[in-house]
């Protein structure tokens, strides 16, 4: 089965969450294995019904992807034929995965397996993550540009997130045709700047510390006027300021790659070689001769490190602040991590818990929205957020709460009837004297509609002026074609649409809303008709090839920007699913890099700096199809 595609995509990824099933036997659409969850990579989980895609779908389309290519190579796992993989022996790769297994194992490179009733959560298991089974290629220049970029971004965002007339300018189109956007707008304007409700309303809010643990998503790129030179550069896909996760996991992968990498170095260097050369072309010789074979590899992540010590930095800001240190009868502030009710990404949240005590020996908290809302109290008079059993928190760390679903009981907050408890905990949490992270500007500075306009003339600049030096021009380096939908939309804005709509544009550009969690992105046909369901085109008077037609977009599209669609190279990858080989094949990858913010109410930075990456690998063949994004895993970069 051909899983390459002549056409690689910007996508958000999707893990698939393996299910204690057998394996699938592809022989046709009609034999392939009962059709496991989804949750998203992109931020923390998305266990939401809507995001939703069975496994088969997935494969049905991989296999519509065959085509004329005579790749044989390139196959879903059968027990009847046992997969072969280019330039890796048969008992190599036997060993390979039995280390991985192994590995995952002894190292907690798993993910929980869903229970089906109240009963059955009460008896967990765990399944071996969905990874690569080895590194992808990976320029070392690009991924220290993306390291060198991360403190540049996490300072972005905490300027973005205090500027409330740049937030409220650039989301007014927005806020009329997502509701979850706007009830995050309306928040941020009554806590932090004072409307409706007063100064007083927020006055605790204001002067809590922000903390910012963000992920910036980069794909390499080659563009249209890079052919002559074959490479690619870097250019950023989102950038994630709620709910950034697998950090812990990501970190056991690199682990397991770098394991693998030297254990097997002389058995796997021709694979290794082959995707090399798909990604430096013919410099890959020069740098294997340019003396830094000491850098050459798998490296390790600081994740597990970085990301704890920007948690407990702070945390000790707030015992600094807020703790009376001659009180001996004084608690231990804790660190509440606000999850989703039935989360399966444990582990990972488990892993960073862990390291918070280990190295920090601050406690953590586990709980959900709805049950803040009933445990948790704030103290008006000083802010304090309190724990029913007593103590109170000192860092609120949000991996939930990024997606409408995460709401469940609706928005209506005025009345008694149980409805709104959600957005009422997220609100108690908000005006609290604890740090946020995020902090409702800094959620706000990561949706889309904000990194679309970031990439305006200027719009960075109004963050980092010229005395500053020269952040502005790097973090510019890193943008892809970015263009309005709303009303904002100007000439250039409008060329994009006309080419989707008249020209080939729909194969060069992406329709993102602002939704976290993948999924909901708009590819080719999908695209074109998405566009001409929400535009007025008037051709009367006009040439036939629409040059001259008037368009006009539905207030609809406010929601939406368009992306420049990306075009990576596609390298061999061996994908694992429940510890066993699911397929071989041709891939695309995204880094993520992780980055780590504290600063004061005044806008001090006490801690800034790179916290680690993760990288993310699926089939090239596979869009997203407007539901879920694709069989994707957890990989790590090999540095050439």
């Amino acid at each position: 089965v051909c899983l390459a595609s002549s056409s690689s995509s910007l996508l958000a990824f999707s893990f698939i969450l393996p299910t204690p099933t057998t394996r699938a036997k592809v022989v046709s659409a009609a034999s392939l294995s009962p059709a496991p969850a989804f949750y998203s990579a992109h931020n923390n989980n998305n266990n939401n019904n809507n995001n939703i895609r069975t496994y088969s779908s997935i494969k049905s389309t991989i296999l519509q992807t065959k085509g004329n290519d005579d790749d044989d190579d390139d196959t879903m796992s059968d027990e009847s034929n046992p997969i072969q993989v280019s330039n890796i022996q048969s008992r190599t790769l036997e060993e390979l995965v039995e280390y991985a297994s192994s590995f995952s194992a002894a190292n907690g490179l798993q993910v929980e397996v869903p229970g089906g009733s109240d009963d059955a959560r009460t008896k967990k298991s765990y399944v071996t993550a969905p990874i690569s089974l080895l590194p992808q290629a990976y320029p070392m220049s690009e991924f220290r540009r993306a390291t060198t970029l991360a403190a540049p971004f996490n300072e972005l965002v905490d300027r973005i997130g205090r500027d409330g007339e740049f937030l409220k300018d650039t989301l007014r189109d927005v806020r009329g045709v997502d509701e979850y956007t706007g009830k995050l707008l309306d928040l941020y304007e009554e806590i932090y700047l004072g409307e409706n409700k007063g100064m007083e309303w927020g006055k605790h809010a204001r002067n809590a510390d922000r903390l910012g643990i963000l992920r910036s998503d980069y794909m390499l790129h080659q563009s249209a006027n890079s052919n002559e030179t074959g490479e690619y550069s870097l250019k950023q896909v989102e950038l994630n300021t709620i709910a950034s996760s697998f950090a812990g996991l990501a970190s056991t992968v690199a682990n397991l790659h770098g394991f693998l990498t030297r254990r097997k170095e002389g058995e796997l260097a021709n694979f290794l070689g082959e995707n090399e050369r798909a990604v430096m072309g013919d410099d890959v010789e020069a740098v294997s001769n340019a003396g830094n074979q000491l850098e050459r590899g798998v490296p390790e992540s600081p994740a597990m490190v970085r990301i704890p010590a920007g948690i407990a930095a702070a945390h000790d800001r707030y015992r600094e602040r807020f703790v009376d240190a001659s009180d001996e009868s004084a608690r231990q502030p804790v660190v509440l991590f606000v999850v989703q009710p039935n989360e399966t990404n444990t582990v990972d949240q488990r892993l960073l818990e862990f390291a918070l005590w280990e190295r920090h020996r601050i406690p953590v908290v586990r709980m959900s929205l709805a049950e803040i809302h009933a445990r948790v109290t704030l103290d008006e008079d000083d802010g304090r957020l309190t724990l029913d059993g007593g103590g109170e928190v000192s860092v609120v760390y949000f991996r939930a709460g990024y997606a409408p679903t995460d709401y469940p009981s609706g928005y209506d907050t005025t009345t008694a009837n149980g409805s709104g408890i959600e957005w009422l905990a997220r609100e108690r949490l908000e005006r609290g004297i604890a740090a946020k992270c995020p902090s409702m500007g800094y959620h706000l500075a990561g949706t889309k509609k904000v990194q679309q306009e970031l990439a305006r003339a200027g719009a960075v600049e109004r963050f980092f002026p010229p005395s500053e030096g020269d952040e502005a021009a790097g973090i510019r380096t890193a943008f892809a074609g970015l263009y309005s939908l709303g009303d904002d939309a100007n000439g250039e804005d409008m060329a994009a649409v006309r080419e989707v709509l008249f020209g080939d544009g729909r194969s060069r550009y992406v329709l993102k809303p602002q939704r976290e969690g993948g999924g909901y992105n708009y590819y080719g046909d999908d695209l074109a008709a998405k566009l001409r369901d929400n535009c007025t085109v008037t051709t009367e008077g006009k040439s036939d090839d629409g040059d001259e037609a008037d368009v006009e977009l539905s207030p609809t599209l406010s929601e939406f920007i368009l992306m420049e669609r990306l075009f990576p190279p596609q390298q061999r990858a061996i994908l694992l699913r429940n510890g066993q080989v699911e397929g071989t094949g041709m891939t695309i990858s995204e880094l993520g890099c992780f980055g780590t913010i504290v600063a004061s109410g005044e806008g001090d930075v006490i801690h800034n700096e790179y916290a680690g990456f993760l990288l993310r690998t699926k089939f090239s063949g596979v869009d997203e199809g407007g539901v879920a994004s694709g069989f994707a895993t957890l990989s790590s970069p090999y540095l050439c």
